[in-house]
């Protein structure tokens, strides 16, 4: 199954073709407050939201690229500056995922190899995958037109200014997938962040070595004692199969499986990372505001067994989890909004 969130990598769509799809992306439905508030009446006390992806689209204003929703869409509006507005009205901490390395969309930012089989049975995938690995991981010529150096003086680190300058407080940063960001500009980026918000969280996505970072990042699992070494944790997690909105995923985890997971990643200790892809029109689909709702019911009858607790020192028991009471910095679960441009049927 092609995800959507990896759709313009797998099928290796050409960047301009991918770019021309951004007139078509117009969520006028888009609440922001409704939104916050859905999150807060699901029990959450801080909030996620993708700022840019792989793909390389900013849902903000920014001065560094095009390749943004005031730019490049007929919606003209910043997702980030309403949402982190809206946040603040609920009582909400706001973060930010930013991938910092990985872009296809602006020359110079990493790709990542992927073979043709991932996508779709092109019937030229030899020559693809061959010009693939010949170049990189880029499919297209304009994405080798700059330098990952250029790209992160040119893009990465301005985006990443702005973010941090014109939003407010930011309470966390989720950054994804390292691969060419050099120690140097991993620094770079760590103290500019943190003269804007010294107390601010960082995952530990920044950079593989050497390792930046407050937390580790498990990804769809929820890790067992022997894999933590003490270290802080969260698990991201998606409500179905795809972190982005796909018309044809319905794999959705019932409202008690995601309840069973909250208890477990509590019980040991970690945040979790609750994902939903909203829909093209800027709204959630029914299925995440049906479960977000259950758990919020939940949340309010037995908040007291997750917030403010810390991991279960004890071995694992026989019937069930337990936590002890200790006062955490930012209670478990952590919303990621991933909204993109790909609509797939």
């Amino acid at each position: 199954m092609n995800n959507g969130e990896w759709l313009m990598n797998r099928m290796k769509v050409p960047v301009q073709e991918y770019k021309d799809t951004a007139g078509n992306f117009n969520p006028i439905k888009f609440d922001a407050d409704k939104w916050a508030r859905i999150a807060k009446d699901a029990g959450m006390k801080y909030l996620v939201i993708t700022a840019k992806h792989h793909d390389g689209f900013a849902l903000f204003d920014t001065k560094a690229s095009d390749w943004n929703i005031m730019d490049a869409t007929p919606y003209k509006k910043d997702i980030i500056k309403a949402l982190a507005e809206a946040c603040r009205k609920q009582g909400l901490r706001f973060g930010i995922y930013y991938s910092q390395d990985q872009d296809w969309g602006n020359p110079g930012g990493s790709t990542g190899p992927r073979p043709m089989r991932q996508g779709w049975p092109n019937p030229d995938s030899a020559r693809i995958d061959a010009y693939v690995q010949a170049h990189g991981g880029s499919w297209d010529p304009v994405q080798t037109t700059k330098t990952f150096d250029q790209y992160f003086d040119d893009v990465a680190y301005p985006q990443m200014e702005e973010l941090m300058r014109n939003y407010g407080d930011i309470a966390v940063i989720f950054w994804d997938t390292p691969n060419r960001i050099k120690p140097e500009q991993a620094e770079r980026l760590m103290k500019m962040v943190q003269r804007y918000h010294p107390g601010i969280i960082t995952n530990d996505r920044l950079i593989r070595r050497p390792q930046y970072g407050d937390y580790k990042t498990p990804e769809k699992k929820i890790p067992d004692l022997a894999e933590l070494n003490g270290q802080d944790w969260e698990t991201n997690m998606t409500m179905n199969d795809t972190w982005g909105y796909r018309t044809d995923d319905h794999k959705w985890k019932s409202t008690e499986v995601l309840i069973r997971q909250l208890i477990d990643i509590a019980s040991k200790g970690g945040n979790f990372l609750l994902n939903i892809g909203p829909k093209p029109d800027g709204t959630f689909p029914q299925e995440s505001v049906d479960r977000l709702k259950q758990m919020g019911g939940w949340m309010k009858k037995y908040s007291d067994a997750v917030y403010g607790t810390h991991a279960n020192p004890i071995d694992v028991m026989d019937g069930g989890a337990s936590q002890r009471r200790i006062k955490m910095e930012l209670p478990p679960c952590m919303l990621l909004y991933s909204i993109g441009l790909q609509m797939v049927r």
